[in-house]
């Protein structure tokens, strides 16, 4: 990618000392403005995690402790990769939110539908990898201050579950 970019740059540099500068100047803009989009990271990721042999054990919680200090309102979607191997069309997970006492402030289980009924990825795959986006929590919202524990855990019936590769946890709220 930064080969591309400096090949650009060095193109516009030609554009501009042939006196094309107004064009020049829109294609550096646009350049600029593309350059600083990241379409992955539309949220602030708040857990990443990657499964050891692709395989996630049932007790093996992903956890973070988010310190809240001030009033907030999370927008909380998951994003999660799966391998070929993974022998579900669906995953159950459990989304629960500790306050600074350790009691639940906020627990959730969901079950998100993975392939269609011919057990075809509902997802687009790439190497064999089929990720997903799917929503957490739209509103949680938190208005004492203190460290929260936020902890998602699979709830699969079988465990451990192979083919999992890759779990983020992303706030959309800005």
């Amino acid at each position: 990618m930064k080969g591309g970019l400096s090949f650009f740059l060095y193109i516009c540099a030609i554009f501009m000392l042939k006196k094309m500068r107004r064009i020049t100047m829109m294609l550096l803009a646009l350049c600029c403005c593309l350059i600083s989009c990241d379409p992955q990271k539309n949220g602030k990721e708040l857990i990443q995690r990657n499964f050891y042999n692709d395989t996630w054990e049932r007790f093996d919680y992903v956890v973070k402790d988010v310190e809240i200090d001030k009033p907030t309102t999370f927008d909380l979607s998951m994003q999660i990769s799966f391998t070929d191997d993974y022998p579900y069309d669906f995953i159950d997970l459990i989304f629960v939110v500790f306050t600074p006492e350790g009691d639940r402030y906020r627990a959730r289980e969901y079950r998100h539908k993975l392939k269609d009924k011919e057990g075809h990825w509902n997802a687009d795959g790439v190497d064999g990898v089929h990720t997903f986006v799917l929503p957490i929590n739209k509103e949680l919202q938190i208005n004492d201050t203190g460290t929260y524990r936020f902890q998602l855990e699979q709830k699969m019936p079988i465990t451990p579950v192979v083919g999992v590769k890759e779990l983020t946890l992303i706030n959309n709220a800005i």
